[in-house]
């Protein structure tokens, strides 16, 4: 499902949207995307004047220019869930890290895996899923172990050590956001890409363990 196929419903609901929406709601929604101070007071009195129409109008406008804004609002209207924004997103990171083409490939994966967690972060702006966030650093992961692994033994070291810092990131969102049960679900795959790093005997500047340890 991508934004095009849901764009008419969108705008016929957006007047709906813009009249039970709170203003500051959408002006809070909008910025935070993009890590801005709070709205002011004279921005929300000044919102709060608009009519309905105008309200509508600066909606529709703002999400015809801003994609990830868009994506926002479809899933605040329930036009867009957050399994299909992951969809979208897995085929994004497909499609990048597949298609990686180049003379010298692990400087272009490591191009691509840094594009493909940029993606991840923008889901979880969008979402705030941070179960579907982790299984899209999974499935990433995935991607790498079971197609790039001999980029790992280049002398170009870049990939190998993107690699291993995403893993060191997956495994501490998994602590830190994801209920103890699903520390067992994921333990084998983690060991497993956990030994591949390891078994390249390449120094990191980083502690990375040797197990994923479930308590």
């Amino acid at each position: 499902m991508n934004s095009k196929s849901i764009l008419p419903s969108f705008t016929g609901i957006a007047s709906n949207y813009a009249t039970n929406i709170t203003s500051a709601r959408f002006a809070g929604l909008y910025l935070s995307l993009y890590l801005m101070p709070t709205v002011s007071t004279g921005f929300k009195k000044a919102v709060k004047q608009l009519s309905d129409k105008e309200k509508e109008a600066i909606i529709l406008k703002a999400a015809r220019r801003d994609g990830e804004l868009y994506d926002l609002l479809a899933i605040e209207l329930g036009e867009l869930t957050p399994e299909e924004a992951y969809d979208q997103t897995a085929e994004k990171i497909h499609e990048l890290m597949i298609g990686t083409t180049g003379r010298y490939l692990g400087r272009a994966l490591t191009k691509s895996l840094r594009k493909s967690a940029k993606e991840i972060a923008r889901f979880k702006r969008v979402t705030k899923d941070v179960k579907l966030e982790t299984d899209l650093h999974l499935y990433l992961l995935r991607l790498i172990f079971d197609n790039f692994t001999g980029q790992f033994d280049s002398y170009y070291k870049a990939f190998y050590t993107a690699t291993a810092r995403l893993l060191q990131r997956t495994i501490q969102l998994i602590r830190k956001n994801l209920h103890e049960d699903y520390h067992l679900e994921y333990k084998d795959e983690l060991d497993s890409f956990l030994e591949q790093i390891h078994s390249r005997n390449k120094p990191l500047s980083f502690d990375l363990p040797w197990e994923f340890e479930v308590e």
